[in-house]
Formats: C-alpha cells, sequence, structure tokens
C-alpha cells in the first residue's frame, strides 16, 4: 500500500485496530497451530492441511500488512463543519429529475458501506458535491450516466 493518506472516523480507526489485534494475537496463534499439527501428519509435499495452513497465513500476513499502511496514514475525520459538504457529514441531497431523496454519510473509502448509504469520498456523489452549500446543484458523472443532485442539508 501507498504512502496515500486514509480518511477515517474515530469508529473505523477502532474497527481496523480491533481486527490488526485479533490477526495478529488470535489468527496467527491458530495458524501457528495448524501448521504443527500438518506438519505432523508426515510428507509435506503432499499434505492439503500444511497447504491450507501456509495459504491461509500468506492471506492473514497480507491483511496484517495492509491493516498497517492503512492505520499509519490514517487521518482522522473530526470538527466536521456544515456550512459546506465535506468528509464527515451526513447530507441530504435531492435527485433533480425525480424530485427523490436520500441521506448519505460521507466517509473515507476504507469504511463505505452503500447499502448502509455511508459512501466513500471518491465515489461520483461525494466527488460531485464536497464544497458545495446547502441549495447548491451539481452533476454528477456516474457510469450509468449523467444527473444532477441538489444539496439539501448538511448535517
Amino acid at each position: 500500500m501507498s504512502n496515500k493518506e486514509v480518511y477515517l472516523t474515530n469508529e473505523g480507526l477502532n474497527k481496523l485496530k480491533e481486527e490488526l489485534d485479533y490477526l495478529k494475537s488470535v489468527k496467527r496463534e491458530e495458524i501457528i497451530t495448524a501448521l504443527k499439527e500438518a506438519r505432523a501428519l508426515g510428507d509435506l509435499s503432499e499434505n492439503a492441511e500444511y497447504d491450507a495452513a501456509r495459504g491461509e497465513q500468506a492471506q492473514v500476513e497480507s491483511r496484517i500488512a495492509e491493516l498497517e499502511a492503512i492505520i499509519g496514514n490514517a487521518v482522522i475525520i473530526a470538527d466536521v463543519k456544515t456550512d459546506k459538504v465535506s468528509i464527515g457529514n451526513n447530507v441530504e441531497i435531492e435527485y433533480v429529475e425525480d424530485k427523490d431523496k436520500e441521506v448519505y454519510s460521507i466517509v473515507g473509502s476504507n469504511e463505505a458501506d452503500p447499502f448502509n448509504n455511508k459512501i466513500s469520498n471518491e465515489s461520483p456523489i461525494a466527488r460531485a458535491i464536497i464544497g458545495l452549500c446547502v441549495g447548491d446543484v451539481a452533476d454528477v458523472e456516474s457510469p450509468n450516466g449523467k444527473y444532477a443532485v441538489k444539496v439539501v442539508r448538511i448535517f
């Protein structure tokens, strides 16, 4: 992972730290035990359990490295203002064409969860509305075409 800043809420940072702690203190030990047990079965060249444990070990170590990089480059979203749309805001928007309204939380890409209306600051909607004020209209460029949204409320 690069040294790119990663925007996180305190809650998101704590979740990543908990996952990292779990992987280092629990999961690593489980894999070490599995490797010892697989070695005890004999010939490692045809040992599926050993191969599986080594594969899992590689995945866990990769995730640990990824989490350490994310945490090391974390920029905590704090002191969020509500005069302009920014990361950390909840924003109510209106789709201009059909007048439907939707509320989104703008978060860093690691915390994005579209099913719970948490959108990444790198998403097309967020990129279009960041920096706007209530009443402003923006054109959103998306893979499905261009559409307009209006900022109704920032909170």
